[in-house]
Order: structure tokens, then sequence, then C-alpha cells
């Protein structure tokens, strides 16, 4: 929320649907493990509202940005994404997106947005999650051409992607916590209800 609010207010900064899909992105595991489930929508509500923003058109250009996305191989998103850059027409929106970053000179890079470029590339070639050589590779090719800084944009998805490690690493601990107590509490309980049904026995003697 508090970068949400810091672009909202930065003159060079313009909604865009990656940035879109990094918000949702980031909210969903951010908060995954969250309870109830049923007040999620209205905190995601809540954070767009916060700095004027509808919730219902992050969600569409997210959901929009990754259908498109769905269809290619990373051999083709560099392709569109080259001819994007250069002016060529590419119809949907991820590249209409693209398009418009790389020639926008005074396009206000941000960690969300980079998360949202990371999502495109994970739902294009998942295998990059895994081979770091190659997704470098893929990192430094993908600023070449949207004219960012690859270092920025390396080190901002390995901070979110090891934050995301430290979140499944507490979300297990708290689970293992949940099912131990829930153990306890169940020999607490079978133990008390045999002390009772020993006692209703010598008392019935």
């Amino acid at each position: 929320m508090v970068e949400m609010h810091l672009l909202s207010v930065n003159a060079d900064f313009h909604y865009d649907p990656i940035y879109a899909l990094g918000v949702v992105t980031s909210f969903e595991r951010f908060i995954e493990g969250y309870r109830p489930e049923l007040d999620k929508a209205s905190i995601f509500t809540a954070l767009c509202q916060s700095v004027r923003e509808n919730p219902d058109q992050y969600r569409q250009d997210a959901y929009n940005v990754l259908e498109q996305a769905k269809s290619l191989s990373i051999s083709d998103l560099m392709d569109k994404m080259k001819q994007a850059a250069s002016g060529q027409f590419n119809e949907g929106i991820l590249f209409d997106t693209l398009q418009k970053i790389a020639q926008n000179s005074r396009f206000k890079y941000s960690r969300l947005f980079a998360i949202g470029l990371y999502t495109v590339l994970m739902e294009v070639n998942s295998d990059l999650v895994k081979n770091q050589e190659q997704r470098n590779q893929t990192f430094q090719e993908v600023s070449d051409v949207l004219s960012l800084t690859s270092d920025k944009l390396q080190k901002d998805i390995d901070l979110y992607r090891s934050n995301l490690d430290k979140m499944q690493q507490i979300l297990t601990v708290i689970e293992e916590t949940i099912e131990a107590d829930r153990k306890k509490r169940q020999s607490q309980i079978a133990k008390e209800t045999l002390t009772n049904t020993q006692e209703g026995t010598t008392t019935g003697q």
C-alpha cells in the first residue's frame, strides 16, 4: 500500500496493466493463508480504493494480460516485444502496454511492475524459475528492449522470490503448529472421555 501511494503521487507514474498484474499477484501471494478467506476481496478493494483506484479494473487487466501470455512461447514473447518496442503494431493488451512503456522515456519503473513482468514471464515459461542463468539472460533481454535497468529488475525480482520463500516457510510452520495443537486437543479430549467413562463405571459398581 505504501508503494502504491508513493507511485500515485509521482508525476511520472501512469497506471498500466502489467503494474496491475504485479499488484494483484503480490497481494494474492502474500495474503495466502489469511483467514477468513471471504475477507480477502474486501481487503483488496480497500487497498485499491485507498489510492483512488478501481479494484475491478486491476483484476480484469491482470487477467487479460495473463490470458494473452498463455498463448505465447518465450521466443514469441521476445520477438513480439521487440516489434512492439520498435513501433510495429501488435494486437493485444500485453503488447500495447509494452509498446507504450518502451517508447516512454519517462516511464516510472516500480517493484510492482517488476513483479507483474516476472509473472508474465513465468506464465510463458515456468521453467525460468528453475534455471537462474536462463532467467537472468531473459531479464537482461527484456531490460534492453524496454530500456530498464537490468540490475534493478533482477534485484527486485530476486527479493520478491526470496520473500515468497519466507512466506511459504512461515505458512508451513503455522500449519504444523495448528496441526500439533489439533492433535493435542484430540488427545486431551480422548483422555478426558476415558477418565469420565472409567469414573462412571466405578460409580455404577
